[in-house]
């Protein structure tokens, strides 16, 4: 898993039918200082919780499609979960 910054949402008039009823958001990749590093990315809100500003975990590659009740949907990168706290100690 990853940490990331939701910074801002997709939205998509046209899409394949696995979307519908999909949030689509930007995210940026954050280190574990929580300090952007890379460019931000589309993810999936597998939770659908996930909102402007928040810390987030998630998964890229083969993992991001499980993280949906239909693997069927094509995702490269989903969120998973809303940070509460991050602690180094």
């Amino acid at each position: 898993m990853k940490l990331g910054k939701v910074i801002g949402t997709v939205v998509a008039s046209r899409k394949v039918e696995s979307y519908n009823n999909v949030k689509l958001n930007v995210v940026q990749p954050l280190n574990e200082d929580l300090e952007p590093i890379d460019e931000p990315l589309i993810a999936a809100d597998a939770i659908k919780q996930a909102n402007r500003g928040e810390i987030v975990f998630y998964v890229t590659s083969r993992d991001a499609p499980q993280a949906f009740e239909s693997e069927e949907i094509p995702v490269d990168a989903a969120i998973v979960g809303i940070v509460d706290v991050v602690s180094k100690s």
